[in-house]
Order: structure tokens, then C-alpha cells, then sequence
């Protein structure tokens, strides 16, 4: 039997209760409250592609009004301020935006070493807080926002936007509600293919002039500018989408970038906040560029119950459910996704949308599906929602649905692979007190980072 499903039979989906959706009992204290119809605020940190897609979806709210923008490039800011129709103030130095009392909430969508610091200050300036994921580019800086935020009350959204995503909602439903039975093994991947030249490698060389480098690299070791580091407009053409995220210093390659969303969601339907132990292996083999991460990984967590891989490879992109896979008529290519395996039958999950395999019994001289077989389509509106949501909670004093605490945990556990790969250590974590148990000094020292001055992280 095949059950399909449109968007009118899930809409009574949406409004998931506070457990389900990892809501907090409490509130959030405000050191005031705007009033239903009152205008919001906002300035947004960091205007790239990300930030200028996240300030879309705030655009579209009639009670948001963007009054800052700010970026260390020029044409970056110069785009935003496009995009506003040239109503917002620009700004090259984030703490300007800080200062001004009249802001009520803060976009951060800057590269992820930066998201720390900026999301820290911003909470000690009494202002709410949308971050981008992930949440810190070290357990101990993400640690360090979850403290912030609840010493300064602010309400504060992480950028997993899946989390508002109906598709998503229903599919965390439907396991928790034993669709597929006993879950024992969920697989993540993104797959792709950049051999051999990967994201080239070129020379380092002077900034240009519309960019502030030191700024830019901020906390982060001094280096000479690099436009693979840099990530914008490199000059070999093979660049669509920011590759300083294939350095250490600034982020953690696909784990921290897509693996955080796949984490974040297979810990929401199994309802738990880390692995206990963690083992990875991979390197950087067969892509010709100057980057750091690597082009093949395999990760394994070790949960209470369950197993999670998390794959990436970048040098083939076909996956088993692929465009000729067992993917009905979803005329995709698979390259990235999760499978979560159960008893009755296997659920698949993506942007795309959901399909749920069934397993097989013999009944007599019948084999019998364990569970119905049913496809539901993805929908778009995952950021609007999101920031919708966190709208509402400035004005609520409600934690919002991707509360700091819950992208910490799910960013903690990707850190937790990298770190794995990089020492080549087994790691066993501590869910509760968030430490190693094992894992050695290599591993510990990865925790954290020092900080390049005159930045401190101080909460």
C-alpha cells in the first residue's frame, strides 16, 4: 500500500508541542518586550551569500525593519545595501552596529570563526541574536554562547532551518512515533565531484583594496591573504560557494557545514544530545588545491541504542539513492541526504522531501510490508519559517526552535568527528559534563583555541 501526502494533510503538523520540537519549559527573560505590532529591528553582520539569503527571508516579515548592515568588503556591503533599496546604514566595523541601542536583534552570518566572539558581545549588548550555523568553530567557544545567552537572557536562534521545515517536522514525527520501528543505524552523506582540480590553488598575495583582511581573520591566526581563504570571487573561476570552509582556521570542511544539519536532525527524532564515542577516518588524497579538509571521510557515533555514519566524499557523486535509485518518480540525483534503518522499513530524507521503504515479512506464502510504503514532497519556506519564528520569540521571550542549546549540541558532535579524524583517535564523550574521557592531549588541546589579540572571549 502507498500513502501520499500533500501540504494541507501536514499544515496540523507544523505546530510541533514544546517537547517534540526541543522547546524549553521557560521563557526568556527581557530587559523589555516589544509589542505584537511593533517594528523589529535589526542589523545584519556578515553580508555574503548566506547573510544576504537570511536577510531575504527577514525582509519579508511586516514587522522587521533592517537598519544596519555590515561587511569587511565592499562590494559585499555594497550588495546588502542594494538589496535594502539603500534604507539601511553600512558599516564596516560590527562593534558601530553594537552600539546602537535603537537595534533590537543582530544577524550573524560571517564566517564561522568569527560567529563566537560576535554572538557573545552582541548578547552583552543586550540584543537577540540569529547565528548561522554552526554555532562555533570549537566546542568550547559554542559552549561559552550557550552560557552568554542565558546569563544575558537573550532569545537566540541557530541557523538550522530544517528545524522549521514541515517535511522535516513530520519525518521526526514519524519515527518517534515508531513509523519504522526500532532505529539501529541512520547513514548521512554529501557526495560530489571536484577531481582533480578541486578549488584550485592560488598564490598567495596583497588584498583588494575594498577588503579588510585583519579584520576579516579577526581572532584567527595572522596569514598572508589567500583568495581560497578568503572565499569570494576567486580568480580561477571554480568557486560556487565560500571556500574558507575547507581551512582549519576558520571552519570545519562539509562536517561542520552540511553535517550539522543532518546531526541536528538525527538527534531531534532520537531524542538525544550526543554520541559517546566517536571514530573517523579519511584524508585529503586526490583533490590538487590548496585547501585543508578532507576529500574522503567516513565518521561513525556511537549513541545509546543506535549507530550514525556521516560520509563526504568529493571525488564521486553517485549515491544508492541516486536518480536511478529506489527513488519512485523523483527524477533527482541524490548526491547528499540521511537514511534513517528501523525494523519495519527505512526512512529517506532530504530537501527534496520524504520516502519511507518498507522492510519485508513472510506471512504464509506472503511477504508482507512492515509499515506502508509513502512519499511526501519537500517544501521552500524553511528559512521564512525560521525567521519567522525567531521573530516571534523576540516578542515572546520563548526559546525559539533551533535555541542555542540545541545547535551547540548538534555542532559539538560534529567537532567531536573532525577532531576524531584529525588526532586518528577514538574518542569517548561525556554527553552530560560535555568532556572527553578519551582521546589524549592532541584531542583536548582541539576543544579550544587561543585567540589572536587584541580578541578575548569573555563571558
Amino acid at each position: 500500500m502507498s500513502n501520499d501526502f500533500n501540504r494541507r494533510d501536514f499544515m496540523k503538523y507544523a505546530a510541533l508541542s514544546a517537547a517534540g520540537a526541543g522547546l524549553g519549559a521557560s521563557g526568556v527573560g527581557a530587559t523589555h518586550v516589544l509589542g505584537a505590532n511593533q517594528k523589529i529591528r535589526v542589523g545584519v553582520i556578515g553580508t555574503g551569500m548566506e547573510g544576504r539569503g537570511v536577510m531575504a527571508a527577514f525582509l519579508t516579515q511586516p514587522d522587521v525593519e533592517i537598519v544596519a548592515v555590515c561587511d569587511v568588503y565592499q562590494p559585499n556591503l555594497d550588495k546588502a545595501l542594494s538589496d535594502i533599496g539603500g534604507k539601511a546604514r553600512g558599516y564596516k566595523d560590527f562593534r558601530e552596529v553594537l552600539d546602537r541601542k535603537d537595534i533590537d536583534a543582530v544577524v550573524i552570518a560571517t564566517p564561522d570563526h568569527w560567529h563566537a566572539l560576535l554572538m557573545i558581545l552582541a548578547c552583552q549588548a543586550g540584543k537577540d541574536v540569529y547565528v548561522e550555523k554552526p554555532t562555533a568553530n570549537t566546542i568550547e567557544e559554542s559552549k561559552r554562547m550557550v552560557e552568554a545567552a542565558r546569563k544575558y537572557s537573550r532569545v537566540v536562534q541557530v541557523g538550522t532551518e530544517w528545524r522549521s521545515n514541515i517535511h522535516f517536522q513530520k519525518s521526526v514525527q514519524l519515527i518517534q512515533e515508531g513509523l519504522i520501528g526500532k532505529v539501529s543505524f541512520v547513514r548521512m552523506w554529501n557526495y560530489l565531484n571536484l577531481f582533480p582540480q578541486g578549488y584550485g590553488s592560488p598564490e598567495d598575495s596583497e588584498p583588494p583594496a575594498e577588503l579588510d583582511w585583519d579584520m576579516w581573520l579577526g581572532p584567527a591566526h595572522k596569514v598572508p591573504f589567500n583568495w581560497n581563504r578568503f572565499g569570494v570571487n576567486s580568480p580561477l573561476g571554480t568557486v560556487p560557494w565560500s571556500t574558507f570552509r575547507y581551512f582549519w582556521d576558520y571552519a570545519g570542511g562539509f562536517m561542520t557545514d552540511w553535517g550539522v544539519h543532518f546531526i541536528n536532525v538525527v538527534q531531534w527524532a532520537m531524542k538525544v544530545e550526543g554520541p559517546n564515542a566517536v571514530v573517523a577516518s579519511g584524508g585529503k588524497w586526490y583533490l590538487q588545491d590548496n585547501t585543508e579538509t578532507p576529500d574522503t571521510l567516513q565518521t561513525t557515533f556511537e549513541y545509546p541504542g543506535f549507530l550514525a555514519t556521516y560520509e563526504n566524499r568529493m571525488c564521486n557523486q553517485n549515491s544508492n539513492y541516486g536518480e536511478h535509485g529506489n527513488v519512485g518518480d523523483w527524477d533527482v540525483l541524490r548526491n547528499w541526504g540521511m537514511e534513517f534503518d528501523g525494523t519495519n522499513g527505512t526512512l529517506v530524507l532530504d530537501e527534496t522531501g520524504i520516502q519511507v521503504n518498507p522492510e519485508k515479512w513472510r506471512l504464509g506464502q506472503k511477504l508482507v510490508d512492515r509499515t506502508p510504503a509513502m512519499e511526501m514532497k519537500g517544501f521552500d519556506e524553511t528559512y521564512v519559517e525560521h525567521v519567522r519564528n525567531f521573530l516571534d520569540c523576540v516578542k515572546s521571550r520563548e526559546r525559539p526552535v533551533s535555541d542555542i542549546e540545541i545547535g551547540h549540541r548538534a555542532t559539538s558532535t560534529c567537532h567531536l568527528g573532525n577532531i576524531a579524524y584529525r588526532t586518528k583517535s577514538r574518542l569517548v564523550w561525556d554527553v552530560a559534563n560535555q568532556k572527553l574521557l578519551q582521546g589524549g592531549p592532541e584531542a583536548e588541546k582541539l576543544l579550544t583555541v587561543e585567540y589572536r589579540d587584541p580578541w578575548k572571549l569573555r563571558v
